[in-house]
C-alpha cells in the first residue's frame, strides 16, 4: 500500500529541516528542491496545488513510488495569505485512492516557537496550530531538540515508530543538521541558586 506522510508543525518548528531529512531517502518522493536551496516558501511545496484542491490528487503521478512526504505548517503562507491546511479533505481524497496516510507533528521548545513566530510573522500562531492538531488521528511527534541531541540514532527510532524510510546514514545529514538554530535564542546564565544546591549534594561526604 502506498503511504503519504504529512509533516506538519507550528510555524517555526522545523518544517523545512524535517522536509530535507525525509527527502534524502531514494525511495521517498519529497521536497527535493530543498536539498539544493536553504529555504523555499510553502506555496512552492510539491503538493501545494493539491492542498488547494485535493480533488486533483487523482491526477498525481502515484506510480513513481510507494512513499510520499508532504509538508504543511499551521498556518502557512499561500501567496501572501495566511492559510490553514484542509487536512480533512486532503486525507479523505488520499484514502479514497486506496493509499495510507500518516501524520508526523513537529515539536520545538514552545518559548522559542513563540519568539520565532513573533519575530518573523509579527504574531503568535502556535495556539492555532495546537487546536488544529487535536483532531489529527494517531500522530507521531518529532522533536527538534532530540534530533540535535541524538542525531542519527534518533532518526532510526523515528523511522521505526513511523514505519517509514529515513536515510539515517546519509552523509548529507551532517550539513543539514550542522546548525542548531535554537542557540541564537539562548544567553548563558552566570549563576542560579540551584547551582549551590547541586554543588553541595555532589560533594564527597566525609
Amino acid at each position: 500500500m502506498k503511504t503519504v506522510l504529512i509533516l506538519t508543525g507550528p510555524q517555526g518548528s522545523g518544517n523545512h529541516l524535517w522536509s530535507k531529512i525525509f527527502a534524502l531517502h531514494p525511495q521517498v518522493v519529497g521536497w527535493e528542491a530543498l536539498l539544493t536551496e536553504y529555504w523555499i516558501g510553502h506555496d512552492q511545496e510539491p503538493f501545494a496545488p493539491y492542498w488547494q484542491d485535493p480533488s486533483q490528487l487523482k491526477y498525481y503521478r502515484w506510480a513513481q513510488s510507494d512513499w510520499f512526504v508532504t509538508s504543511m505548517s499551521v498556518p502557512y503562507m499561500n501567496n501572501g495569505a495566511t492559510t490553514v491546511p484542509d487536512f480533512r479533505s486532503f486525507v479523505r481524497e488520499v484514502q479514497n485512492l486506496g493509499h495510507r496516510v500518516k501524520f508526523a507533528i513537529l515539536g520545538r521548545d514552545q518559548n522559542i516557537v513563540r519568539m520565532q513566530e513573533t519575530r518573523v510573522r509579527g504574531t503568535v500562531t502556535v495556539d492555532q496550530a495546537l487546536a488544529v492538531y487535536d483532531s489529527l488521528a494517531s500522530p507521531v511527534f518529532l522533536s527538534y531538540e532530540l534530533l540535535h541531541l541524538y542525531g542519527r540514532k534518533y532518526l532510526e527510532t523515528v523511522s521505526q515508530q513511523l514505519g517509514f524510510p529515513i536515510a539515517a546514514s546519509d552523509p548529507r545529514l551532517e550539513t543539514i543538521m550542522a546548525e542548531d538554530t535554537n542557540s541564537k535564542y539562548f544567553s548563558p546564565v552566570q549563576h542560579h541558586p540551584t547551582d549551590d544546591m547541586a554543588w553541595h549534594t555532589s560533594r564527597k561526604w566525609r
